[in-house]
């Protein structure tokens, strides 16, 4: 079964799209990547059933299979709950690195993922005015995979013009940018990763895993509301706890398709 699902969004054609393959078992590697790059979505998640809420769970993204997805995986266990493939509140995904508990409340869906904390960075290979086309900034920080770009408000993140080209060149999966919010939302985001072939990604749970912990050093708290400022928006609530970070929002169905995936 084949479904496209709009993750991070409570109306359809908001929030990012995701693929979601429910498989008896894997096709091959090449064949889901194939896959992926033929739908071209930020990324598709194929998941496969271990037990009665176990599922394993991998991520493709149109050019690479991605170590960790959060809207993919809330598009996943909307599907589990909401087509009755899992009874109850709880689904227990495995991947490559851990597990990942899931949990839903009404159509409130809540992931516990690893925390991801960044480090300042003193110096780092790029201009941030010729990569975004903003030349004033507060503080870059990284991990092994993303730049994480702090600027001075929202409107220069919403304004922001991302050159693509010039952002395949830096050695890191990702370049984020993020600033600090107003009074209905505690910051905002954006997330671009061209080298893997999402250009723009709608909206990105597993950036918020390192957001979550900058902002709770920056505004010493450890609850928030966060809006990511793609062109189809996103909104996430989002509670640090510990090494865990809780990413809860909505999804919606847009259309399935009852077949196997070779037949595609």
């Amino acid at each position: 079964m084949f479904f496209l699902v709009d993750a991070f969004c409570d109306i359809p054609f908001k929030g990012n799209p995701a693929g979601v393959c429910i498989v008896d078992e894997y096709p091959t590697d090449s064949e889901m990547q194939q896959f992926a790059r033929y739908y071209n979505w930020s990324e598709t998640a194929f998941v496969k059933k271990l037990g009665e809420k176990e599922f394993y769970i991998r991520w493709f993204s149109p050019l690479d299979e991605a170590p960790l997805c959060g809207h993919a995986t809330l598009a996943s266990a909307h599907i589990l709950f909401s087509k009755g493939i899992v009874s109850g509140d709880e689904i227990n995904f495995r991947y490559n690195s851990g597990e990942l508990k899931i949990t839903k409340s009404d159509d409130l869906i809540t992931m516990s993922f690893p925390a991801k904390p960044v480090q300042k960075c003193s110096s780092f290979p790029f201009s941030v005015n010729k990569i975004i086309g903003i030349k004033s900034y507060k503080e870059v920080l990284k991990d092994d995979l993303i730049y994480l770009i702090v600027l001075n408000s929202k409107e220069d993140v919403i304004n922001a013009i991302p050159d693509c080209d010039e952002i395949k060149k830096i050695d890191c999966r990702a370049v984020a940018i993020t600033a600090i919010g107003d009074s209905e939302f505690d910051f905002y985001s954006r997330y671009f990763a061209p080298k893997v072939g999402i250009y723009e990604d709608p909206v990105c749970g597993s950036m918020h895993c390192r957001l979550a912990c900058y902002w709770n050093s920056v505004l010493k708290k450890t609850s928030f509301n966060a809006f990511q400022a793609s062109k189809r928006t996103g909104i996430l609530k989002i509670v640090l706890e510990g090494d865990l970070v809780k990413l809860s929002s909505k999804a919606q169905t847009i259309c399935e398709i009852d077949s196997n995936i070779k037949n595609i």
